[in-house]
């Protein structure tokens, strides 16, 4: 008995396009056989999953299925006797599918139950509605279908751009190390398409493309926000209160940024040009937000030293401090 798509994708026969590409997506990372090589039969059933997801994703697929179930490319051809493969018109010359009971013809000339000649009857008048679109599209070959993939960058990658390797399981099981060229400064969630670099589906017909959705992984220290590089930078009591030079790092190298005198915890200083630069458009800016470090271990003279600090000074820092 054949596997019913909708189960092997873990999916409702309602489910919308989002919710099968997504269940697509959580299985083929589950059972691609470069993640379970000691697993004789993730590869099988990595291969289930694509061709479940090839039919169910698209949406002219899915209807037949729907309909006739996993032998859906073989209706109205290839069931038996020559006479079926004969084409669609013939016994019907001079008739409109409305003139003839199809359902009756079905089951007279093909031997067919009533519930599948009914099916064949309603598959028919389906092709000859469309018979004018496919004729114009029969001397053109058939394109292959697309890949979706995601690929996990790191932020330093997704900033500067770069270059991976992604392992791609054909139908036949084969697997093909592709090289992916990471532009700089792309975001998460945005995609890369892999021109013919997707299935093929006929020795003539032009192959599908490989669309890759980014997803960056966050930097221990950076953040992003648009274009512009956000770093929290550690500084000693003695720089902030009496000011200093402190080198940071950034895409561009390393940068020197001037720590005022008395500056507090939190004050961002901006160093113009030097955060993402993409590949079209101006580049984003540092900001280096000062976090003041306080030693671990003060020994009493440290303590008395702070203490008259703080009480030569009259300022409140809560003053404006508001719900």
């Amino acid at each position: 008995m054949a596997d019913d798509y909708y189960d092997l994708l873990g999916v409702a026969r309602n489910a919308s396009q989002a919710e099968i590409q997504k269940a697509y997506r959580g299985l083929a990372r589950k059972h691609h056989p470069d993640v379970n090589p000691d697993d004789k039969s993730a590869k099988k059933k990595f291969q289930k999953i694509q061709a479940a997801f090839e039919v169910l994703n698209d949406p002219q697929k899915r209807e037949m299925y729907d309909r006739y179930g996993s032998s859906f490319e073989t209706v109205g051809g290839g069931r038996g006797g020559t006479s079926r493969r004969a084409g669609p018109e013939a016994g019907f010359a001079g008739f409109s599918p409305e003139d003839v009971d199809l359902s009756q013809f079905f089951g007279e000339r093909f031997g067919a139950e009533p519930e599948e000649a009914g099916g064949f009857a309603q598959f028919f008048r389906q092709f000859r509605r469309g018979a004018g679109t496919r004729k114009a599209a029969a001397g053109r070959p058939r394109r292959g279908s697309d890949l979706t993939h995601e690929i996990a960058i790191p932020f330093t990658t997704s900033i500067s751009g770069g270059e991976l390797q992604l392992a791609v399981t054909r139908r036949e099981g084969r697997t093909e190390t592709i090289t992916v060229k990471v532009p700089p400064g792309i975001q998460d969630g945005k995609k890369i398409r892999l021109r013919g670099q997707g299935e093929t589906a006929s020795e003539t017909g032009e192959p599908g493309d490989i669309l890759l959705t980014v997803r960056v992984e966050p930097h221990p220290f950076y953040q992003r926000r648009d274009n512009h590089l956000i770093v929290r930078v550690p500084v000693t009591l003695k720089e902030a209160a009496l000011g200093a030079k402190v080198d940071i790092p950034s895409p561009q190298g390393v940068v020197s940024i001037h720590v005022p005198p008395g500056t507090s915890s939190g004050t961002k200083l901006r160093v113009k040009g030097h955060g993402v630069a993409p590949a079209r458009g101006a580049p984003g800016d540092l900001l280096a937000e000062i976090q003041i470090v306080l030693p671990k271990h003060l020994d009493e003279t440290a303590r008395q030293w702070i203490r008259q600090i703080d009480d030569r000074s009259h300022e409140d820092p809560r003053a404006n401090l508001r719900w």
